[in-house]
């Protein structure tokens, strides 16, 4: 098994040190329930997946994982609940094949993953919010144009009040200022 307790933790220094995932839920017009997988980098606050789907399974989160992580990289260690899907057997046996540590949060401590509930409280204000969703391809079209636009366009104040894209690849910790 490659999971491990939380421990002491440090923070990312570079992109690809630490990736955090969580599910926001949000519904179509219809009233029909959908959940997201989102993912988030904890050191350039780059998102490389918004994956919205009626129902999720484990395998469903490492063919997510699996998609961004050939774009973007294999990261050092994700940032997880105790969520099922996150506990399941094919998400571990992923990240064990990919020397991918799994760090758990503690149940009922959502503050252990605090880059990925920051990053849900905007995603959730800015996008979920702010549009219907007619259809679940509708819903990916229009939360793939916000994470674009979050990661490309949009600057962030904790990290210089630069786009998340500009600390990508082999960059250092962002300077104080």
């Amino acid at each position: 098994m490659k999971a491990k307790l939380r421990e002491d933790r440090t923070e990312a220094v570079h992109s690809n040190d630490i990736l955090a995932m969580d599910f926001v839920h949000d519904q179509l017009a219809t009233g029909r329930k959908i959940r997201i997988l989102t993912v988030i980098d904890t050191f350039p606050r780059f998102s490389p997946a918004v994956d919205p789907r009626f129902s999720y399974r484990g395998e469903d989160v490492v063919a997510a994982l699996e998609r961004a992580c050939r774009s973007v990289g294999y990261p050092k260690t994700i940032r997880v609940d105790q969520g099922s899907e996150f506990i399941s057997r094919d998400l571990d046996l992923w990240a064990y094949q990919r020397g991918v540590e799994l760090d758990f949060s503690r149940p009922g401590k959502p503050t252990d993953n605090a880059f990925i509930e920051s990053f849900n409280g905007k995603f959730r204000s800015e996008c979920l919010d702010a549009h219907w969703f007619l259809t679940l391809e509708d819903a990916r079209l229009k939360m793939e144009e916000w994470r674009k636009d979050c990661n490309t366009v949009r600057p962030h104040s904790a990290i210089g009040n630069k786009p998340p894209i500009s600390l990508m690849k082999g960059s250092s910790a962002p300077s104080a200022t």
